[in-house]
């Protein structure tokens, strides 16, 4: 700790340490992971957190697919169905492998760019403004980790569709019939749901962290930090998920080419099939995000701690060897 609070005179005082130490992340060991010290001397090491973000994202992000890919199944199949088709229950873990390969990739792309551009936002920005630089790294961190993403969701849903059988055959058989194009199928349907998703999930966990810490007055526990995660969560699924039916149709239509975009998609549904149908799904969706929600930010968090730790030792020993 930087400072003790005793050697503060005033209440308010204490207060602005305690605020000013968690803004900054500073309950954590003397190597703070994936942030900016402002009492250390090192310079900010862009790749070290880039490196240490990525692992674990994709840690987190391989955790919660594995957990909950049932889920994610019968909400794809509930919102690709058409009027009242039924739903069938079969092969709930139908391409779940092609898409851990995929989801490691994508979550490691998603927080090593999330987490260095959060800090560099941080560091421009006033305290007032930390919404908006959490705003923007999420939107920056989905936009750049969409390229993985979307191939990896278009092959997921077209397995968990009854398309395909397996991930090699997907992907073969979509450049065969589509092109490469193919593979990226409802992109902007895509950007337009993860954007604001990826946006609004992060700002929301990043600032209930912060308030929380401020009236807990110390570090959140892994248990909190989970349940934090999946509050999150549970809202921003709510509040998106008629763009997660829209993508999903775009993806799903393949070369039938239903609907000829974004617009067509949401007139066309309204029209044959009422509007409640761009509210199909929200169910297993808020469930499976609200629940994901919980894993990825858990996971993340004890990553983060074990990694942090294990550079901590590092130069400790370093240290000791050196004197």
């Amino acid at each position: 700790m930087a400072m003790n609070a005793s050697s503060s005179p005033t209440k308010s005082s204490d207060e602005l340490v305690l605020k000013s130490k968690l803004w900054n992340g500073r309950d954590e060991p003397r190597v703070a992971f994936a942030s900016v010290n402002a009492e250390e001397d090192k310079p900010f090491n862009f790749l070290h957190v880039l490196f240490d973000c990525a692992i674990a994202g994709g840690t987190a992000g391989v955790f919660v697919e594995a957990a909950l890919y049932p889920i994610d199944t019968i909400k794809t199949r509930l919102q690709a169905a058409h009027g009242g088709g039924k739903i069938n229950l079969k092969g709930l873990y139908s391409g779940l492998v092609g898409n851990l390969a995929g989801a490691f990739p994508a979550s490691a792309i998603f927080l090593g760019i999330y987490e260095p551009v959060k800090q560099k936002l941080l560091e421009t920005f006033p305290e007032n403004l930390s919404a908006f630089a959490h705003l923007t790294a999420g939107a920056v961190g989905g936009a750049a980790s969409s390229l993985v993403r979307v191939p990896t969701e278009v092959i997921k849903q077209r397995i968990q569709t009854g398309q395909f059988t397996s991930a090699p055959d997907a992907v073969r058989l979509i450049v065969r019939r589509e092109g490469l194009k193919g593979l990226f199928a409802g992109y902007g349907s895509f950007l337009l749901r993860d954007l604001p998703f990826d946006a609004i999930q992060f700002c929301i966990y990043e600032q209930l962290l912060l308030g929380y810490k401020l009236a807990a007055r110390r570090s959140l526990s892994n248990a909190e930090n989970a349940i934090v995660g999946a509050f999150a969560g549970a809202i921003t699924g709510a509040v998106t998920a008629p763009l997660d039916v829209i993508k999903t149709r775009l993806m799903v239509q393949g070369s039938a080419n239903q609907y000829k975009g974004i617009c067509d998609c949401v007139s066309t549904i309204a029209r044959e099939e009422g509007i409640c149908t761009l509210f199909k799904g929200m169910g297993p969706r808020v469930l499976w995000i609200g629940i994901g929600g919980s894993i990825f930010f858990g996971v993340l968090e004890k990553t983060k701690e074990v990694l942090a730790q294990r550079h901590f030792n590092s130069q400790d020993s370093s240290s000791f060897k050196l004197d």
